[in-house]
């Protein structure tokens, strides 16, 4: 009822508004027709004038009702509405005419008709356009003013081409949720002078102190090639002015049509390692393993799920999941069918490696091409305590695999193994060695067989990043073993790649292993990522050493050396040739093995290992020997190898 009276209101001011321009349009025309024998026709002039008047209100204002015109808000009509007011004057002139000629004393004459229709229908536009673009400049400022208010200030580190790209398309872009208040830069020609109206500012000593007294909520580093060093630089003394710190990923080509606003990300852990992402060139890949049958065993685990997220890019005749763990195999599946759905041949088997019976059904009926062995116990505390399942699952899962691939004539086996298996301290580590050496002696197998070594991904199930983001989220401690270890990392994107090259490019026992570039010391990656969570470590998040766990290296490797490299036609990628064992040899360890187990004691394993592994080393005798080296050396330094020693 209330909206009712509401809406009549309105209806009468706009009536009385359009009675309003019609009588300062009869007026108007009135005066200029003065000397016309049509309107001066003796004593009743003034009384024609006025009855014709309610006669011009009558007809355009009752057409303008029957065409509802009064019934839209005008500061949000459209083309259609004002078509709809000229439609209804347009017959209302028609119709002033005709009644016009039926009643001579109502009758303006043709010229005067059109003229008084068409300048009051052009004034009734005219002033309705005028109140709507009022009304959205109105609108409009007082959006933008209030966008302004919670638009978030940013500082912007470079000051060329890129980063001044980016702050003319923040400034000209109304929609930008960012506000560029200036520049850091190193160039000292720059650096006092104006960009894009923005100040430029040094980086010098003074300039944490400077952004924390200013009204900067976050800086965007905007450099082009920049590498992990210098990032990682960038980072940390950003970080310390208490602001977020942010990317930005210059878009090219197609990309930039995407809005150059939509690249400011936030910094990811991986974007703080000191190397470089690994650049494969996938056409190789793609076009051997398009068409193939391919078997990936672990599929749902982290390493195997990308993998077969990367291979049925490549458009293989079918691919096989194997893993024991349903629920895994189920996700990837699932994902994998929504994504691709009939295009890709896809088939879950669940099933374990140490099942020959089930390896000889799955191997018979579906006759892969092509098997990538990611199935793996990989927990190094755990299978310190569970050393039989090590070797069962690892050991003579992979040996199981292995020998099931030769029978049924596969063409490529790949096998993923760890920089753990480089001189071992653990029960994991030693098992993978043992499976690389299993590898190797395939050398004169039909079957191309070959090894992808590389260190810790990041993200894996079971790896410190999950750890320290759930650690975090709890509110701390985040729990590091030692802060002097030092690891290497790699994307699970990039290994899958890695791996999936490698069985493109393999010939036969080979072992490729990757360029990771420096090692990352665990307690900065803990620092990084509390960092990142926008909170200050030690003051918001405690980090806690909890001493080196059984098997735990202070340090990894990447290389035995006693082995030979190689290069291939990726400068970051390895080949480490060494003599391999004969099978007859590995047959021999595999038999002492087979014998400890029966014991299922893990010293009894463990003294096994020492006799089947020669690398194998006490984790004492090691961490103590890297103690050593890193009192002497800066924490800066690479890791050293360390010669084999016997354990105590």
């Amino acid at each position: 009822m209330k909206e009712n009276k509401i809406m009549a209101k309105r209806r009468a001011v706009l009536c009385g508004f359009d009675l309003l321009i019609l009588a300062v349009s009869y007026s108007v025309i009135l005066l200029c027709f003065m000397n016309s024998s049509v309107i001066l026709n003796g004593k009743f002039e003034l009384q024609i004038c006025i009855s014709r008047f309610f006669f011009l209100a009558i007809c355009i204002i009752g057409f303008r009702i029957c065409f509802k015109i009064y019934n839209h808000i005008w500061r949000y009509a459209g083309i259609s509405i004002y078509l709809r007011l000229i439609i209804s004057d347009f017959i209302a002139g028609l119709e002033i005419l005709f009644i016009g000629q039926l009643i001579p004393y109502l009758d303006l004459g043709f010229r005067m008709n059109l003229c008084v229709v068409s300048l009051n229908c052009l004034i009734s536009l005219s002033a309705r356009m005028f109140y709507q673009s009022q009304y959205a400049r109105h609108n409009a400022a007082q959006h933008t003013s209030a966008e302004q208010s919670h638009k978030i200030n940013i500082a912007i580190v470079g000051a060329g081409n890129i980063g001044a790209t980016l702050a003319q398309e923040l400034i000209r872009n109304p929609q930008s949720h960012y506000k560029p208040l200036c520049f850091i830069d190193l160039d000292k020609d720059k650096i006092g002078q104006k960009l894009n109206g923005l100040p430029v500012y040094a980086e010098d000593e003074h300039i944490v102190q400077w952004i924390q007294e200013m009204p900067i909520h976050e800086v965007v580093i905007a450099l082009p090639d920049l590498d992990g060093d210098n990032r990682k630089r960038l980072y940390d003394l950003y970080s310390q002015t208490g602001c977020k710190v942010k990317l930005y990923d210059y878009p090219f080509g197609e990309r930039k049509e995407q809005g150059i606003r939509n690249f400011i990300r936030d910094i990811k852990i991986e974007d703080l390692l000191s190397r470089e992402s690994i650049q494969l060139d996938n056409s190789s890949s793609e076009n051997y393993y398009k068409g193939k049958v391919i078997l990936v065993t672990g599929g749902g685990g982290s390493i195997g799920s990308e993998l077969c997220r990367q291979i049925a890019k490549m458009q293989p005749k079918k691919l096989i999941i194997f893993d024991i763990y349903e629920n895994n195999a189920y996700d990837v599946q699932q994902e994998l069918l929504l994504k691709y759905a009939s295009s890709l041949k896809l088939k879950v088997i669940i099933g374990s490696i140490r099942d020959i019976d089930r390896l000889e059904q799955v191997f018979s009926t579906e006759r892969p091409q092509v098997v990538i062995h990611a199935a793996a116990h990989k927990h190094v505390p755990l299978m310190e305590q569970n050393s039989v399942e090590a070797i069962k699952n690892n050991v003579f899962g992979t040996y199981n695999t292995v020998n099931m691939a030769e029978k049924y004539k596969v063409e490529k086996f790949v096998l993923i193994s760890t920089d753990k298996a480089v001189n071992p301290t653990n029960i994991m580590g030693a098992s993978k060695r043992l499976c690389e050496m299993i590898i190797q002696s395939r050398y004169d197998s039909k079957t191309q067989f070959v090894a992808v070594r590389f260190g810790n991904v990041l993200g894996s199930n079971g790896s410190v990043i999950p750890l320290f983001e759930k650690e975090i989220a709890q509110g701390g401690p985040v729990t590091i073993t030692d802060k002097r270890i030092i690891r290497y990392f790699m994307t699970i994107p990039e290994a899958a790649q890695l791996v999936l090259q490698a069985g493109a490019m393999a010939k036969k026992g080979e072992l490729f292993v990757l360029d990771m570039g420096k090692p990352v010391h665990i307690y900065d990656l803990a620092k990084n990522m509390i960092r990142l969570s926008g909170l200050i470590p030690g003051q918001d998040i405690q980090i806690v050493e909890i001493g080196l766990r059984p098997g735990e290296k202070l340090y990894e490797e990447l290389l035995i050396k006693s082995e030979e490299m190689v290069k291939t036609e990726n400068d970051r990628i390895f080949i480490e040739r060494d003599k391999p064992l004969t099978r007859a040899q590995v047959e021999e360890k595999l038999c002492i093995l087979k014998q400890a187990i029966q014991d299922a004691s893990n010293e009894v394993v463990k003294e096994a290992f020492q006799k089947v592994v020669p690398t194998f080393q006490n984790p004492d005798i090691v961490n103590a020997a890297a103690e050593h080296q890193i009192d002497s050396k800066t924490k800066e330094s690479l890791p050293v190898s360390v010669e084999t020693q016997k354990w105590a």
